[in-house]
């Protein structure tokens, strides 16, 4: 067993980390307050690497894998976590795409995707079907050589400032999960309309509804075999939500080094704060439980560049990660006093930031269901 990064990793490591603190920490609050989308910086990252991360070197990206893609993750987010959906969701899409897309979608989007100069989205979720996706009811009909897809998504990461969506709609409509077909849909397409939210946190990240009325897609836009994308979108879950968790612990151990400094600078009855128990022991408690899952999820991504099998431990680390992190930031606030509360220190816009991950890519309660289901077996998967 080594539980040690390559010399390589640790390199990368330092090389993002420095990058993240000089690039990006200085300016996340402002991206908050302004909601403006930082794309400049997000072609910044592209030219470090950090959005080709799993985009073969054929088309631009590095082919890196999935351990070094997760110390990109946790890094970025300690400085910015909105701009660490760079590294997730550009992952999540690339081996997606990369994998099925046909090669006229991977020659004109991979390789600007993975530079920074695109941006993708993935087009899921729908008013009446989240977790299960099985249910959802965007239409895409067969019209010649083309798709014609109708329907609302909703809760869409980077849909205000996305170049395209991947959308995930029914080309069989009786067949569940067996009938779902997955396009590329460029967001400059007749018919594709776009409405922003105004959410509590991922202020910057664009999220909203795209709403589709009879867009027209070329059937080499489909990506992978029709009705085959629900099983595609399982196994790149697998990856996504190991990156969610590893970004919102980034977030959470930059909290928790930022109040340590504090409590060993802050004086009350005498002596630092840290010499007290009450004081000492809830930032040790919440140390000890990021540090563990921490290294949990980086097993389940050397799970993965193995081949082995690894959806219990993403959904593992997917439902007690982002659930610490909001824990552990929060109790951050409470340990800074009356100016943790306030705005000028970002404590407060990582706890709305992180409780956003909490819901994206599956619920705890989802997760839980999928664990039940690998380890328990499929005859017993709780409803």
């Amino acid at each position: 067993m080594d539980f040690s990064f390559t010399e390589e990793q640790t390199q990368w490591r330092e090389v993002v980390r420095d990058f993240a603190r000089r690039e990006l920490a200085p300016q996340y609050t402002y991206w908050d307050r302004t909601g403006v989308f930082p794309r400049e910086l997000w072609r910044a990252m592209g030219r470090l690497g950090l959005t080709g991360l799993r985009v073969s070197e054929a088309y631009g990206g590095s082919g890196a894998d999935c351990v070094t893609t997760g110390i990109a993750a946790e890094e970025i987010a300690r400085a910015d976590f909105n701009a660490a959906y760079a590294v997730m969701l550009n992952a999540l899409l690339a081996e997606v795409m990369e994998s099925h897309a046909t090669e006229a979608v991977k020659a004109s989007w991979l390789a600007p995707m993975a530079a920074g100069e695109r941006l993708i989205a993935i087009a899921v979720t729908e008013p009446g079907a989240g977790s299960d996706v099985a249910q959802i009811s965007t239409r895409a009909e067969r019209k010649e050589n083309a798709y014609v897809l109708t329907g609302e998504k909703s809760g869409i990461s980077l849909a205000a400032v996305a170049d395209a969506f991947v959308v995930f709609a029914k080309t069989d409509p009786q067949a569940g999960a067996r009938g779902v077909s997955a396009f590329l849909v460029p967001r400059d397409a007749p018919g594709v309309e776009v409405h922003k939210y105004q959410d509590m946190g991922h202020t910057a990240v664009g999220r909203g509804s795209v709403f589709l009325d009879h867009v027209e897609v070329p059937e080499d836009y489909r990506i992978g075999d029709e009705h085959r994308a629900f099983y595609q979108l399982m196994k790149g879950f697998d990856l996504s939500r190991v990156l969610i968790c590893l970004q919102c612990l980034g977030a959470a151990m930059q909290s928790l080094e930022e109040t340590a400094d504090h409590v060993k600078r802050r004086r009350a009855f005498g002596r630092p704060l840290a010499q007290f128990q009450g004081v000492a022991f809830p930032l040790v408690e919440y140390h000890t439980w990021v540090e563990m899952i921490r290294w949990f999820s980086y097993r389940a991504l050397w799970l993965r560049d193995r081949g082995l099998p690894h959806t219990k431990e993403a959904s593992m680390c997917k439902w007690l990660g982002p659930q610490i992190a909001v824990q552990a930031i929060h109790e951050c606030i409470l340990l800074h006093g009356h100016y943790g509360y306030t705005k000028d220190l970002p404590l407060e816009q990582r706890l709305r930031d992180v409780i956003g991950l909490e819901i994206g890519d599956g619920t705890a309660q989802t997760q839980k269901m999928v664990i039940a289901r690998e380890w328990l077996g499929k005859e017993y998967k709780p409803y």
